[in-house]
């Protein structure tokens, strides 16, 4: 294979230079298109043939049915491995060991405290708001609570506000979730693992005790698993954007939340829920509907 692509624009000849994926796809580097043409550019819309940056975290293709992540594929990942220790991997490039993973998952549970006046700022949703909508602005509120900004060159900075993300997202999920519900707001437990903790949080009743169950448990976290990361969609490069111009952490995952709320993104998720609730009041019989597909 060549190493560059010529473009040829009104007799006059320009090379860019090739490059190679990880799974052999092949990408046309054309950064400096602009200057070596005196102001070229090109149109794409929707970017559907455009890559923003290099990256080795995720590779996705919809058609085939192939996703990976750090090149382990989804399969093996959401069988063998929990959301936390994927969540390592794509954040720093291997899997963890034991001890890694015990750091990790404890040092979350020590950022998982949210300041007691951002439930004011939840008072002020009325029920009927939508969780997407009520997470958004909790998350944007947050800026105020921590207002230091974060140096991407720090390997601690960057790792401390990896957890406190981490930490925080599951008791603001579950706060929205429960105002919507009119239940009572309330912290996670400990002693219980990342995933059983959001349940706990979301679901647990005012009065009884609280039960694993492991089937939720398992569903909860493989499908936690299977949305970790699909390459440079819409909310990502929405955060990378606003994040891009060093508008802090909270305000780019806020404006992530918001772009996930479209009902072409994240939506579509909210789609399949109610399709099966409509399947759990028709009588559960989903062979009934896979033979409508």
């Amino acid at each position: 294979m060549s190493e560059n692509a010529t473009l040829e624009i009104n007799g006059q000849k320009y090379e860019f230079p090739l490059i190679e994926g990880t799974e052999n796809e092949v990408a046309i580097n054309i950064k400096t298109l602009r200057s070596v043409t005196g102001g070229v550019t090109t149109l794409d819309p929707g970017y559907k043939n455009t890559g923003s940056c290099e990256s080795a975290i995720t590779f996705l293709n919809g058609e085939e049915g192939i996703l990976r992540y750090r090149g382990y594929a989804i399969e093996e990942l959401a069988e063998k491995a929990d959301f936390l220790e994927v969540a390592y991997l794509l954040i720093f490039g291997e899997l963890p060991s034991k001890e890694e993973l015990s750091k990790f998952h404890n040092d979350i549970k020590e950022q998982s405290l949210v300041d007691e006046d951002v439930k004011k700022i939840l008072d002020g949703f009325p029920k009927s708001a939508h969780p997407m909508g009520v997470l958004s602005s909790l998350t944007s509120a947050l800026i105020a609570f921590n207002p230091s900004s974060v140096n991407v060159d720090s390997e601690e900075e960057m790792y401390n506000a990896i957890i406190r993300v981490l930490g925080k997202f599951p008791v603001l999920t579950a706060w929205a979730y429960r105002k919507r519900a009119g239940l009572p707001l309330d912290y996670g437990d400990d002693s219980l693992g990342y995933v059983d903790n959001i349940l706990k949080m979301m679901f647990k009743k005012p009065s009884g005790e609280y039960n694993s169950n492991e089937v939720l448990i398992d569903a909860l976290d493989t499908l936690l698993v299977l949305h970790a990361d699909h390459e440079q969609n819409c909310s990502t490069s929405t955060v990378r954007i606003v994040g891009s111009s060093h508008a802090g952490l909270f305000a780019s995952l806020s404006a992530g939340i918001s772009a996930l709320w479209g009902p072409l993104h994240g939506g579509a998720n909210q789609a399949v829920i109610e399709m099966l609730e409509a399947i759990k009041e028709d009588g559960g019989d989903t062979k009934k509907y896979m033979a409508k597909a």
